[in-house]
């Protein structure tokens, strides 16, 4: 008999924008609860995070209602998991430990059940959480095959669990069934149990499948095939009366088979994730090797030999999310002694999210809001621990980033500044405490791996006529005489203060490109920090390159008073000729005004400002002499589910002047 182990799990990042969420439930979480609960042989895992649950509880009263019931008559097993949804690998043990009991007592309290399987995580594997998971009563773990695969298993013999242990502790381990996955609910019933049919001739082997919940009805075309063309009801009606199939719980089947051995496993992710995780460049020459090795009819060497990269590379791909991860890993470290205080930890924990961190083939990280929501958190904490030590260290020298530079991190009445030596001694972050957000919250334009796929006219969609496709076959593509306006790449970081020394060529277009030239090494190189007291001051021993280097000296002044920031610069040179310098901010806007969506040249003036309709505040930039003053929006490319995003992810606004030799002015930044 076959025994088929089904769960789906659902996740929704933790605030996310409430209409995305109820599209959720109304086209994917209810309905399939309202067909399951016609077919009581079919038993099945679900793993919601907690913060979904929440919402549902509270919004859609119907939907929990069904996960109640669906419960109480033993359809449903309930999986644990994260709260929050983050990574456990990458948050520190107390803080996994907290997230996975808040859903174990959210789940107790709601459906009389004490989970005893976890979902992972996007199934990101690290046997050093095995210690804490065990702990808190977690019996087995939901994993990919190819974790197996990739450690050298064969194919057939995953057809069940798998036992491993860290330091002594021991946990089962599920490898969900990659064809299984590709094929549920996107292929016909009869393809799927065709495909069951060929599982190996063992006593009671598994088909194991837990998946997105959003694939039942979200993703595209998935509502119409999934429940108005029946293939829900046709596929619940097909395995219930069959007589070679058999619906069972993961923890039914746990209790009653023996392991099929021991086995130890990888760091790793399901497969696209390490392709995902890959920098840019080595996501192409993966892809082309992978299309060698499948025309060369090597497909099982390539899943189990060629491997992508880890899913912490997405902190040294992307500096945006290194950032938001290492400052709630400094305020859990920091303020460790504190997560007594409810407030403060429910923030900390909310901000451990994992779907801002990186990015894939949704949108992640290229999501503002996310973003805007993972600030908010770690923002509310900070002025929890305000609140709670009723002082709070107006200025902090220490490496927050992790990277062997330090950050200096700087706190006013309602103001959080961070300044970065290795980012040139530039402002990387600029939160306002009242709004509980972070201005500085951009994303910087870069190649991404998949842009190149985007170019290509020739594509077609690899699937059957015997249903539809999944988002890893359907292609996309932008034309390619548009993307000269849409595929542009930064070279340095989109922070503020950026000092660029350039000539008489710099324009408006060559700004937006980011083509103009740079002459100077100040841009993006790091700089010393000089002193620390009511001025904060960075220095670089750096030059000006054109026909040879020019030793030159650039020295970089801030003092803050309340929500001013005065900033002073101090460059030399020892070329002789004028030259050009160029002053660029960058900032991050919930609603971009629609008159600043295009690059505009503002003329010569000493000062630009913008008002903010979601905070309310308004950016005012100063010079104490006229400048030319030129801006554009920040909009990135990536791809999602349903095609080409084009984002917004800020406005950059570059004050220019003229210089010779010796550069002295002042500009001020206020937030009023």
């Amino acid at each position: 008999m076959i025994k088929l182990l089904f769960g789906i799990h659902c996740h929704q990042p933790v605030e996310n924008f409430y209409e995305v969420v109820d599209e959720a439930i109304e086209k994917a979480y209810k309905p399939f609860l309202k067909t399951a609960k016609k077919y009581p042989k079919f038993k099945f895992a679900v793993h919601y995070s907690g913060w979904l649950l929440e919402y549902i509880k509270n919004y859609s009263k119907e939907t929990f209602k069904l996960l109640q019931d669906l419960a109480l008559n033993g359809q449903i097993e309930f999986f644990s998991g994260g709260y929050y949804e983050p990574i456990l690998a990458a948050i520190p043990s107390d803080d996994r430990k907290y997230q996975i009991e808040k859903l174990n007592k959210f789940i107790k309290e709601n459906f009389d059940q004490t989970p005893k399987g976890l979902w992972l995580t996007e199934r990101v594997w690290d046997s050093g959480i095995i210690p804490d998971i065990t702990n808190l009563g977690i019996e087995y773990v939901i994993v990919d095959d190819y974790h197996f695969l990739s450690a050298g298993f064969k194919k057939e013999n995953l057809y069940g669990y798998y036992i491993t242990e860290s330091n002594g502790y021991k946990v089962k381990l599920f490898p969900i069934n990659k064809n299984l996955r590709y094929l549920i609910p996107f292929k016909t019933v009869d393809k799927i149990k065709e495909y069951l049919y060929t599982l190996p001739n063992i006593e009671n082997p598994a088909g194991i499948i837990f998946d997105d919940g959003e694939k039942f009805g979200i993703w595209p075309k998935t509502y119409q095939w999934v429940y108005q063309q029946g293939w829900l009801e046709n596929f619940l009606s097909e395995i219930s009366n069959s007589k070679n199939i058999e619906f069972i719980h993961y923890q039914e089947y746990s209790e009653n088979q023996k392991p099929l051995g021991i086995a130890y496993l990888p760091i790793t992710s399901y497969h696209e994730m390490g392709e995902w995780s890959l920098f840019a460049e080595d996501f192409e020459e993966f892809e082309r090797l992978k299309e060698f090795l499948e025309k060369n009819n090597m497909s099982q060497e390539f899943e189990k030999f060629v491997k992508g990269n880890i899913w912490h590379n997405f902190l040294v791909k992307y500096p945006e999310s290194n950032r938001i991860h290492k400052r709630f890993l400094d305020l859990s470290i920091s303020y460790r002694d504190y997560k007594k205080n409810q407030t403060f930890l429910d923030n900390l924990l909310k901000s451990q999210c994992n779907d801002v961190l990186w990015h894939g083939i949704f949108g992640g990280l290229y999501l503002p809001n996310l973003r805007n929501n993972a600030y908010r958190f770690i923002i509310k904490a900070e002025k929890e621990i305000e609140k709670i030590t009723k002082k709070h260290k107006k200025v902090e020298v220490k490496d927050i980033n992790y990277d062997g530079y330090e950050e200096v991190k700087v706190h006013t009445d309602n103001l959080i500044l961070i300044f970065d030596s290795k980012e040139a001694g530039q402002l990387i972050e600029l939160s306002i405490k009242d709004k509980e957000f972070n201005f500085q919250n951009t994303l910087t334009r870069r190649k991404e791996g998949y842009h190149y796929k985007l170019l290509q006219t020739n594509q077609s969609n690899n699937h059957d006529d015997e249903g539809i496709s999944t988002i890893h076959e359907i292609q996309t593509t932008i034309d390619p005489e548009k993307s000269k306006d849409l595929l542009i790449y930064d070279w340095y970081n989109k922070n503020s203060f950026i000092d660029h020394v350039t000539d008489e060529s710099f324009n408006l277009d060559s700004f937006y490109r980011c083509n103009f030239r740079e002459f100077s090494d100040f841009a993006n190189q790091s700089f010393n920090i000089e002193y620390i007291n009511e001025e904060i001051i960075f220095k670089r021993e750096g030059g000006i390159y054109l026909d040879k280097k020019y030793d030159s000296t650039l020295i970089k002044k801030y003092f803050i008073k309340g929500t001013v920031l005065e900033y002073i610069v101090n460059l030399t040179t020892k070329y002789e000729k004028p030259l050009k310098y160029l002053l660029e901010f960058n900032f991050h806007f919930a609603n971009l005004e629609e008159r600043l969506r295009q690059p505009i040249y503002h003329g010569k003036s000493n000062k630009f400002s913008i008002f903010d309709e979601f905070t309310n505040k308004t950016i005012v930039l100063e010079s104490v002499k006229d400048c030319d003053i030129f801006s554009y929006p920040i909009n990135t490319i990536s791809q999602s589910e349903k095609g080409v995003d084009i984002t917004n992810q800020g406005l950059t606004i570059g004050f220019l002047t003229d210089f010779q030799k010796d550069l002295y002015i002042k500009f001020k930044l206020s937030v009023l």
